[in-house]
């Protein structure tokens, strides 16, 4: 686990507007992202991550206008992702002003695209966005299209391959409980921390502060947020206040150190 634990407000799009679901479906529109980014940004957010909820429609990613507005008055990175299927789209979003680039479907699809992006852009750049479901046996599978398409993949064997290819960053998300405010997948967490030596961003399930610090203790180096931030039950100094108080290091928030400075 890295030293500094990372707070990443996760921002759903579809078309131009933010959105929330549960279990990524039943998807409500909540207001303007940029809005939003720039408040999780003044609230001392440490990073952004975007996600094209409806990629899988257009067979690309829409965002490219949304991110250049963003960072005229965001400045922290920021990670998007949904449907990026070559590295030309990931020039594309990176030259939009993006940071990292998160594949899921065309990694599954072509795996060897994690190795070209790696090459290209450097592991740093890259970003495998897992979105998993438990089984009966007890294992975790890899799902495409916010959870709808069985990839047949076991989500530890899929990030241990997907790491040895160049991936320099898992995002795992739990489709069991995304939006169910309950708690991260803890176990899920364990398991996949335990098999990369890459940072895991835990996703999916955030409920309230302490369950963060639930998934930086289970090994996770930075925690997604959506739901909790989105309708106002907290905000990223809260969360942050959370974490100092049970021992977590926690990033200086870049836009209160720019402010005071």
């Amino acid at each position: 686990m890295l030293n500094m634990i990372r707070l990443i407000p996760r921002l759903d799009i579809k078309s131009s507007h933010l959105i929330k679901g549960v279990k990524l479906e039943g998807l409500r529109k909540i207001g303007n992202p940029n809005e939003y980014a720039r408040r999780y940004y003044e609230q001392g957010a440490d990073e952004l991550l975007y996600m094209d909820a409806v990629a899988s429609l257009y067979g690309r990613n829409n965002l490219t206008e949304i991110i250049k507005e963003t960072v005229k008055s965001v400045f922290i990175p920021i990670t998007v992702g949904g449907g990026i299927r070559s590295v030309a789209d990931a020039r594309e979003i990176l030259r939009s002003g993006a940071d990292k680039v998160a594949i899921n479907t065309a990694a599954v699809q072509r795996p060897d695209l994690i190795n070209e992006m790696a090459k290209t852009f450097g592991e740093q750049c890259v970003v495998l966005s897992v979105e998993a479901i438990k089984q009966a046996d007890g294992r975790w599978l890899a799902f495409t299209d916010n959870g709808r398409e069985h990839t047949g993949l076991d989500v530890v064997e899929w990030v241990t391959q997907a790491v040895e290819r160049g991936a320099g960053e898992i995002l795992l998300t739990s489709v069991d409980h995304e939006g169910g405010r309950k708690g991260y997948d803890l176990d899920l967490v364990r398991a996949v921390t335990s098999a990369v030596n890459v940072p895991v961003i835990a996703s999916g399930g955030m409920g309230e502060a302490m369950h963060g610090v639930d998934a930086v203790k289970a090994g996770a180096d930075a925690i997604a947020m959506a739901d909790i931030l989105h309708y106002d039950r907290d905000a990223v100094g809260g969360i942050r206040q959370v974490c100092l108080d049970n021992g977590l290091e926690v990033r200086p928030p870049q836009a209160i150190l720019e402010a005071a400075s």
